[in-house]
């Protein structure tokens, strides 16, 4: 897969300093950046509080064999407990309608977030579509088994 459409819902993306266009930060980054589009200077998420923030983009994938995560950026996770409402967001393919941040404050503490900050992360990775075959039992035992939490050694 080449390419992937992207729709600017937001005339200010490209055009002010604070929302660029989407691009990988390095030509190693495995994702873009997700910025906040919002009409105010900034918005309070309060501690607790969860918020749908957007990104004035659309993106179309269109081929099935790929699916978009939205995902946390883990700088704001660790050092100010802002991370994702849904912890990972699963965009299909045929999805054309804007992307919208569930954004939740697990601290304690008030953040700010600000037109333009950088919010969240979007990777688009290939997806498999297994055929499902119901068994009485699974065909061999593995060293595993059924041994669930903990099982491998410790917690």
């Amino acid at each position: 897969m080449k390419n992937v459409q992207i729709k600017i819902l937001d005339e200010r993306i490209g055009k002010e300093a604070c929302y660029p266009l989407p691009t990988r930060a390095t030509d190693g980054s495995a994702a873009i950046d997700l910025r906040a589009c919002i009409k105010e200077s900034e918005l309070v998420v309060k501690a607790g509080e969860a918020v749908l923030v957007g990104t004035g983009l659309s993106f179309y994938i269109k081929n099935p064999d790929y699916v978009g995560l939205i995902l946390p950026r883990s700088g704001l996770g660790h050092k100010s407990g802002i991370v994702l409402g849904n912890l990972v967001g699963v965009i299909d393919a045929d999805y054309q309608g804007e992307l919208k941040i569930s954004l939740w404050n697990r601290s304690k503490e008030d953040f700010t977030v600000k037109a333009g900050d950088r919010i969240a992360q979007y990777m688009i990775v290939p997806i498999v579509r297994p055929e499902f075959e119901i068994v009485s039992d699974f065909d061999d035992a593995s060293a595993r088994g059924a041994g669930g939490f903990g099982s491998t050694g410790k917690q």
